[in-house]
């Protein structure tokens, strides 16, 4: 089993006790949601036809999202962290939701600045309200679509994102030469955003980027690592 990750075990502001599991998932949300993943790393074209819908799903949910969460659901992205070396530089969590991803790599990664983009104006203005006065701006949240995110080319160290979809070009083209890129999921296969590891190592493929390490991690949760080629 996957070791967790440094300072994972202080414990996340706001989540619940680890014997919290998820609250069970509707089958028909997970179909959704395993068929909008599935779309997505086979034909990201096709994104828009869906995408205002999630948008309102997501945007319904900002309100009571954190009752979701707990200890195990950020798990397997700890676990994944600790593949990554050297620390890097600038970190984004795409798909933030509530930005507890993105705090997670700011508490790993002290020196790191931490970027959080979400397409739910409504879970963006509570995840930047989560951060309080930051003068030094180390993490910061903005609205933004992971099919065309609003930054610029080799823009990160470190792209990392739990339960959403793979765009797999635009991380390619916002990551560093030499950089990471994680995928996690809070339940593996029972996760509805859930993307093979096989398709996970084609889509990297594809763009050029390698695998380094896939695991699972405490509750059943799955990582994949990837890396992009350094120049």
């Amino acid at each position: 089993m996957a070791r967790i990750g440094r300072g994972y075990d202080r414990g996340m502001a706001g989540q619940d006790s680890p014997e919290s599991g998820p609250r069970p998932i509707p089958r028909r949300a997970f179909l959704i949601g395993r068929t909008i993943s599935e779309l997505v790393a086979r034909a990201p074209f096709l994104w828009p036809l869906v995408r205002g819908s999630s948008r309102r799903f997501w945007e319904r949910r900002a309100e009571t999202w954190g009752e979701r969460s707990s200890v195990e659901h950020l798990a397997p992205l700890a676990a994944a962290l600790l593949e990554v070396h050297p620390e890097p530089e600038r970190a984004i969590d795409i798909g933030t939701g509530l930005g507890d991803g993105a705090l997670l790599i700011a508490r790993e990664f002290p020196h790191a600045r931490v970027r959080g983009v979400d397409f739910s104006d409504e879970m963006v203005r509570r995840a930047q309200a989560r951060i309080g006065l930051d003068p030094d701006g180390r993490v910061a949240f903005k609205v933004g679509d992971a099919a065309n995110l609003p930054y610029e080319v080799d823009s990160f160290d470190l792209v990392a994102q739990l339960n959403v979809p793979v765009f797999f070009g635009e991380v390619a083209r916002i990551l560093r030469p030499g950089g990471h890129a994680i995928v996690a999921a809070s339940w593996g296969t029972e996760t509805p955003f859930y993307t093979s590891e096989a398709a996970l190592e084609r889509g990297f493929q594809r763009v050029g980027m390698e695998r380094i390490a896939a695991g699972e991690s405490v509750g059943g949760g799955t990582y994949f690592v990837a890396r992009s080629r350094a120049e």
